[in-house]
């Protein structure tokens, strides 16, 4: 038992003087400056990997904010056309009872200053009916385009005819062919006019 704790003990020696693998010890400080090498190596590879990573992470955080940004920007035009759609929603109806009331408005024109003929008797009822539709217009913010005796303006007014007419100025507008109309802020029907020469 002495000699295998005596063993022992001559391992332990070994071990804690021997610092190199080689046979003799004079290459301690060759295995030393190795050692140092592999660990400056190391620390090198490191160095790059992290300096790597945080690149990648930069090029992933500037990632995400650009999509944060683009859904951002998607979302407030989506509300945008979804609030345009709802505002301007009544366009077709409203196109389609305009030449309505224009045909009411031609009917209306044929009565004369007699308002005890038949005729006059018959378009009171067109005058209540127009009446109503005005309102109902008036209702959803349909406002007539007053262009009349003003200068033309190409934004809200086709010109179908030019005439000369005496103390008016050329370019502005001497009769209304057919009502133009605005939905809101929004031009749903240009007027039809005669501008002068």
């Amino acid at each position: 038992m002495e000699e295998e704790l005596k063993k022992k003990e001559k391992v332990k020696e070994k071990e804690e003087t021997k610092e190199c693998s080689c046979k003799e010890h004079e290459c301690q400080k060759d295995c030393k400056d190795k050692k140092d090498k592999k660990i400056l190596k190391k620390e090198k590879n490191l160095e790059k990997e992290i300096e790597e990573l945080k690149k990648k992470n930069e090029e992933l955080l500037n990632k995400v904010l650009y999509s944060q940004a683009e859904f951002a920007n998607y979302k407030k035009r989506k509300e945008l056309e979804t609030s345009n759609m709802l505002k301007y929603s009544n366009t077709d109806i409203v196109l389609e009872i305009l030449p309505i009331v224009d045909n009411f408005e031609r009917a209306i024109k044929l009565d004369d200053n007699n308002l005890n003929d038949e005729l006059s008797k018959f378009l009171d009822g067109f005058k209540m009916i127009y009446s109503h539709l005005v309102e109902l217009l008036k209702k959803f913010e349909v406002k007539e385009i007053d262009c009349l005796n003003k200068e033309f303006n190409p934004n809200t007014a086709q010109a179908l005819m030019t005439a000369k007419v005496e103390g008016v100025e050329p370019g502005v507008v001497v009769e209304i062919l057919q009502k133009g109309y605005m939905l809101k802020d929004k031009m749903i029907r240009p007027a039809l006019v005669k501008v002068s020469e």
